[in-house]
């Protein structure tokens, strides 16, 4: 499972890299463990089972989140495309083409909230807004 071994030697890699693939490993396991209790959750026949099961699935989401948390803090691009698509509203792809537009001529997006220009989901460009964020 590509989960538990690191493609490059942990010879050549930062601590910080390989904390890394530990915490998406991590995620990888508690998105899998929500996909089990979530099937067992809807199958099972019994009331106080499946009430248990539901609620061991939302623990997963829980520590999903918080290493989730954990990457946000420490990748800037990470924290961009969060930014970005978490929370957006409308057809997520028409999120992304909104965000590529922007990123021509003066990188100013399509409107920085407020729903500005015709066609514009009104999310604005994250760039222009972080631009004073750390890397």
């Amino acid at each position: 499972m590509s989960s538990e071994n690191l493609h490059e030697s942990p010879d050549v890699l930062k601590p910080e890299t390989i904390d890394r693939h530990r915490a998406v490993s991590s995620i990888m396991e508690e998105l899998e463990a929500v996909d089990w209790y979530n099937q067992r959750a809807a199958v099972a026949s019994d009331p106080e089972l499946k009430e248990i099961l539901a609620h061991n699935r939302d623990e997963e989401k829980e520590h999903a989140m918080m290493v989730l948390e954990w990457l946000r803090r420490r990748d800037a691009k990470l924290n961009e495309m969060i930014g970005t698509y978490i929370n957006s509203q409308g057809n997520i792809i028409q999120v992304e083409k909104a965000e590529t537009a922007g990123e021509g001529a003066d990188g100013g997006g399509s409107g920085s909230g407020g729903g500005g220009s015709e066609g514009s989901l009104g999310i604005g460009s994250l760039k222009t807004r972080r631009s004073g964020d750390a890397a």
